[in-house]
């Protein structure tokens, strides 16, 4: 809609702002009519009409088999269009149209804002299946009629409401229909239901809606009193009330078709199953932070009774293998730690990899910095565990085989993210300036035991590749490149 407004019309940013709003709410208009919606602008030039946006109801037969967004036609080929922009209201005269051996009744709606007329609604009901209205269908089209005129005079949609359609009640879920002192009209069948769930025997109609409302919540004080007001459709809310063991979403649609209130429109949407299902979902989501934080605390304690036993061993070998075991644990506690603090199963690796490289950089011989560049972005659990195992590994063979006691250098860890979305990669690159590789040295051959889990934790469970050879200029470069999910 942004690009054919720019380009075919003289719309400012606002008036386009106010068409999005429109749309944004025009669903329930056409479901209400049981008519498809076709939004058209004038061009730039005044001499043709451009629809913009196109809307088809939930609740019946559409009128149009083919999109009409992009289509322009001049003034004088729909003559409803004309008389509706230029005089500013409603039309409804003129036979039906046929198309397709279909009859089809357009009505025209102009949009106004400020006093303007920005363009016009055309509203095309399908009369095939056209028959005897009942009580519910008669409500739907007088409650389009209002909503229609509150479009015609600037009132609707309301600017200060911003509506996820997603989310709100829709026309079929539940509606009710209110009179001005906020007693119900009519209750369709399933916003009877829904008021049922909640505790109400009777029925709705006669009833003050704000009243039955707050008599069924279960919370007393001066909140009922808010809650009476609200049901009662005195101004555009969405709100929820729960009660006996039930959760009902309203919305409440003041109408005032000629500037005055004559009563409000309710949609409302029994959402128990939903609100009982993201109470799971919290509590299992809390379950595995806790999962995750007592992981993380038992990796720390199996790392200090290393560490430990580390103190007491006489032989140097043993006590180094006792500290590298020690590092191999802290890096897998790094990342429990990590995904006990977030909402889902991925982690935003830059964090772990840093405090990898300052736990590494703690057993330098020399003065080694240690820095990164780039970012790893956000990671599976999956991915992120044996990664910061792989980069423990790596710095750890870096700091203790590149360089010696008093050595000074840097230790550079570098992450790009490239691809597709649908295969997107990620390109790790260790570099330091360290003594180098000895002659004949073969990566893929050692049996070096940190190297050892590199290659099977890489090729293996990360589904890469890895390289360590000779630095361009001086000391080793190990390179890994691995499949990870889009970091959206």
């Amino acid at each position: 809609m942004n690009d054919l407004v720019r380009q075919h019309t003289a719309l400012s940013d606002t008036d386009l702002e106010w068409l999005h709003l429109l749309v944004s709410e025009w669903q329930l208009l056409s479901d209400l009519s049981f008519a498809d919606l076709v939004l058209w602008v004038p061009t730039r030039d005044g001499t043709r009409f451009v629809s913009v946006a196109q809307m088809r109801p939930n609740t019946g037969p559409t009128s149009y088999q083919d999109d009409m967004v992009g289509h322009l036609v001049p003034r004088g080929r729909r003559p409803m269009l004309d008389i509706a922009h230029d005089e500013g209201r409603i039309v409804r005269e003129g036979d039906p149209e046929w198309r397709e051996e279909v009859p089809v009744r357009v009505e025209s709606i102009p949009v106004r804002r400020d006093g303007r007329v920005l363009g016009v609604i055309a509203r095309n009901t399908n009369l095939l299946t056209v028959r005897t209205p009942s009580r519910l269908e008669l409500t739907y089209l007088q409650s389009a009629s209002d909503l229609a005129q509150m479009i015609a005079a600037g009132s609707f949609p309301f600017p200060d409401q911003q509506v996820d359609m997603d989310a709100s009640p829709r026309v079929g879920d539940g509606l009710i229909r209110l009179d001005a002192d906020g007693v119900v009209q009519y209750a369709s069948p399933n916003a009877l239901s829904a008021y049922h769930r909640l505790g109400l025997a009777a029925d709705l109609v006669g009833h003050h809606l704000g009243v039955t409302t707050a008599e069924l919540a279960p919370s007393r004080g001066p909140v009922d009193e808010a809650l009476a007001k609200v049901a009662s459709g005195w101004a555009p809310r969405e709100f929820e009330i729960e009660g006996n063991d039930g959760v009902i979403q309203l919305r409440a649609i003041p109408l005032k078709p000629k500037g005055t209130r004559i009563g409000s429109l309710v949609l409302l949407r029994d959402v128990t199953e939903l609100r009982r299902r993201e109470r799971e979902l919290i509590t299992k989501d809390a379950t595995i932070r806790e999962i995750h934080h007592r992981v993380k605390n038992n990796l720390q304690t199996v790392a200090a009774l290393l560490r430990l036993q580390a103190r007491r061993i006489e032989s140097e070998r043993g006590r180094e293998a006792l500290e590298e075991a020690v590092r191999r644990v802290g890096s897998i506690a790094i990342v429990h730690e990590t995904l006990s603090q977030t909402l889902d199963e991925r982690v935003e690796f830059d964090e772990i990899a840093d405090r990898v490289l300052a736990m590494v950089a703690e057993i330098s011989p020399g003065k080694v910095a240690g820095r990164r560049i780039g970012r790893f972005g956000i990671l599976d659990a999956e991915v992120a565990t044996p990664l910061s195992m792989v980069l423990t590994e790596i710095l750890q063979n870096a700091l203790e085989h590149g360089f010696g006691p008093g050595d000074t250098g840097t230790v550079e860890v570098s992450a790009v993210r490239g691809g597709t979305s649908q295969a997107t990669r990620l390109l790790v690159t260790v570099t330091d300036d360290g003594v180098g590789l000895p002659e004949g040295f073969d990566a893929h051959r050692s049996g070096n035991l940190g190297l050892q889990i590199v290659r099977t934790l890489v090729e293996g469970e990360l589904g890469g590749t890895f390289d360590m050879v000779r630095a361009p200029e001086r000391g080793t470069q190990v390179v890994l490149d691995l499949p990870v999910r889009a970091d959206k």
